[in-house]
């Protein structure tokens, strides 16, 4: 039995309750999914400034009314201490997921990443200290290594920043590890790496890549590269995002509290190479994209070239251990994505 089977045992055995942040959003709906399904009490707080309506209602769906009746949803904003204060009572574990994302963004608008980001951030510490929250885990950035060229990014390696979101993504660090240090209150960072999957916005400007082309080649729109298409990434699939967190915050081990880790699956895909594999699979239910070529552009500003980290830490502390590849991502992904989106195609 793997440790997340055992953790999965055990919280069906002995229930316990929970506060997301950010719960409407693509990741944070996607731990509610997995939490209900364990039968535990979920609380989620969620200002809809990224996050959907239509999300909740998808888990809705999938949970059964049965499930849902174990959720309590507070509309809220994290820059406000009191409704986090309101969020966090009661709670054993909080896995906060809320933040406003997107390096393109920040750089559009640092004023509002920085309230978001850090202000919101050091409000839910301060809450779910003065909660007697039992673990705090928190969703930190790939974005920290900014311009380090070392691959695999290692945890203790890290570069100068590049954009200001990933300043605020390494303030939440130094805050956390602040907080364990002044008061004992431990927390896990996670750091992201591409996160893709089901309920993932494929609109907006500042949509992921894997989503914003699935569903632009749906509509019949172009599929933009920025640069030549060799820039790469390590995309990690959604449910080993939900695994990361759920090891996180049931981590027995004090040695393995008061850390980051990178949260990915270990592999490199460039951006042309990704652009196939969509291609590919579309074109197995929709033939008229199987010669659709991508449009190259200017290199975005903020962009560091290649990523791909290294999971060891996370699989020697936590026991996290990959279950989905990028190719066997890309097919669950697909399937969502097409059911949601493909009459768009047709």
């Amino acid at each position: 039995m793997t440790r997340f089977e055992a953790v999965k045992t055990g919280l069906r055995a002995h229930p316990r309750v929970w506060l997301i942040t950010g719960v409407a959003g693509f990741i944070g709906s996607n731990l509610l999914e997995a939490l209900l399904a364990l039968d535990q009490t979920v609380v989620g707080l969620d200002n809809f400034s990224t996050g959907y309506r239509h999300n909740l209602d998808d888990v809705r769906g999938l949970a059964g009314e049965a499930r849902w009746q174990n959720f309590r949803f507070i509309e809220g904003d994290i820059r406000d201490l009191d409704q986090c204060r309101q969020a966090c009572a009661g709670a054993d574990f909080v896995l906060h997921q809320a933040a406003l994302g997107s390096v393109p963004r920040s750089l559009e608008d640092p004023l509002t990443t920085n309230a978001s980001n850090i202000t919101g951030f050091l409000n839910m510490l301060v809450a779910a200290r003065d909660a007697g929250v039992k673990g705090f885990v928190y969703a930190a950035s790939s974005s920290t290594y900014g311009n380090h060229p070392g691959l695999p990014k290692i945890e203790e390696c890290i570069g100068a920043p590049l954009s200001p979101y990933a300043v605020t993504k390494y303030v939440n660090e130094l805050y956390a590890g602040v907080f364990a240090r002044c008061y004992g209150f431990r927390s896990i960072g996670l750091r992201y790496f591409n996160i893709f999957g089901r309920r993932q916005d494929p609109d907006g400007a500042y949509a992921a890549v894997i989503p914003k082309w699935i569903a632009g080649l749906l509509r019949g729109e172009p599929a933009h590269i920025n640069g030549d298409g060799e820039t790469s990434r390590d995309f990690c699939y959604i449910d080993n995002a939900v695994q990361a967190n759920l090891l996180a915050a049931t981590a027995e081990s004090g040695q393995a509290w008061d850390q980051v880790y990178n949260v990915a699956v270990g592999e490199r895909t460039s951006l042309n190479a990704l652009f196939h594999m969509i291609r590919a699979r579309l074109a197995l239910e929709y033939p008229h994209l199987k010669d659709v070529e991508p449009i190259h552009r200017d290199f975005r500003a903020g962009d560091v070239r290649h990523s791909l980290a290294d999971i060891s830490k996370a699989s020697r502390l936590l026991g996290y251990a990959p279950s989905d590849p990028i190719e066997q991502g890309l097919d669950k992904a697909m399937r969502w994505y097409t059911q949601s989106l493909g009459g768009a195609a047709r």
